[in-house]
């Protein structure tokens, strides 16, 4: 008997193997796209604002986030926030549907195609980081070019890129054929933090399944202690939503300064480029270690509603793909 079998429930009974279907394997995918369509709805403001704050490298246009948010609204109108969408609006259901259904299929690789076989903290890091690494193939094209034409103050006749597609001529012009994927190492290296998201989502979700409902402030106590008072258990789906905000939280803590290296290298200009690796040190000499804090705050704020409403999506519409019922 292998391993993955002998697993035991907590009631000590021995858990019987689940083997992954088709639809298994292609849930994650499917779901993503949805992933992928609320983040851009939630999230997009936030991102042109953290862009704008991280490339802007404090030479004086903008004081601050909320400055940044309401002269952007004010000069070039609130159309200006979703500057760059159209490319994430296919790009992120993209980057989703690739992302999580490559982690769903690295957690079933790593279960042996048991979907019954638990997988440590560890392993969901792993699953993560596999995963990151693969949608890095299909990040970097879409965020070099939603970046550049973020970074763009300049309206009319006077604009460097008319769109998604001049951006693409242009990359390919300056960099050859995958002119497109200047910047992958750098991408690859944020994305490597992934680890981090899906292994704390991991830690969040599990501490979030021992807590149970109490009729008194906090209202909340671990399942067994004297305040619990055999409360309910929180339902699947807010746990989904909690732990992925608090999971996206986590991830931007840990790897902000290699994402404000990242676009910075990625929004450079062309003649006479930094590498990425020498970028960390430019910006340290130039802002010190401020620069690559820079735009951290509407990142921060964005991170909890966005991927916790994303993943949210994700989980719900793969149990519904499934079959596996109102949860």
């Amino acid at each position: 008997m292998s391993a993955h079998n002998t697993q035991t429930a907590l009631d000590g009974a021995p858990v019987q193997p689940q083997m992954a279907t088709a639809r298994d394997r292609v849930a994650g995918f499917a779901a993503g796209v949805a992933s992928g369509a609320t983040k851009l709805f939630v999230g997009h403001p936030f991102d042109t604002v953290k862009i704008r704050c991280q490339v802007e490298g404090g030479h004086g246009r903008f004081k601050g986030p909320l400055d940044c948010l309401v002269n952007t609204v004010r000069q070039e109108g609130p159309r200006a926030l979703y500057k760059g969408a159209s490319i994430p609006l296919v790009g992120w259901a993209v980057m989703d549907a690739v992302q999580l259904g490559s982690l769903s299929n690295y957690r079933l690789l790593l279960q042996g195609g048991d979907k019954a076989h638990r997988l440590s903290h560890f392993e969901h890091g792993i699953a993560g980081l596999c995963a990151g690494w693969t949608v890095a193939l299909v990040a970097t094209p879409v965020e070099i070019i939603k970046m550049r034409l973020q970074v763009q103050y300049a309206s009319g006749a006077e604009r460097k890129y008319r769109g998604p597609i001049d951006v693409a001529r242009h990359l390919t012009k300056q960099y050859g054929a995958l002119g497109i994927w200047h910047g992958l190492t750098a991408t690859m290296s944020q994305r490597s933090f992934f680890f981090f998201l899906w292994g704390s989502y991991d830690v969040y979700s599990e501490w979030l399944r021992s807590l149970r409902m109490t009729p008194s402030f906090p209202y909340l106590a671990k399942a067994g202690s004297p305040g619990e008072v055999e409360g309910r258990p929180l339902s699947e789906k807010l746990i989904n939503f909690i732990a992925g905000g608090l999971a996206a939280n986590t991830f931007w803590c840990l790897c902000y300064p290699v994402d404000v290296v990242k676009n910075r290298f990625m929004t450079q200009g062309d003649e006479n480029p930094i590498p990425f690796r020498k970028m960390f040190k430019h910006v340290y000499r130039t802002e010190g270690l401020y620069g690559f804090v820079r735009g951290f705050v509407p990142t921060f704020i964005r991170a909890f509603p966005t991927n916790a409403s994303a993943i949210f999506v994700w989980e719900s519409t793969m149990r519904l793909i499934k079959n596996e019922g109102r949860r």
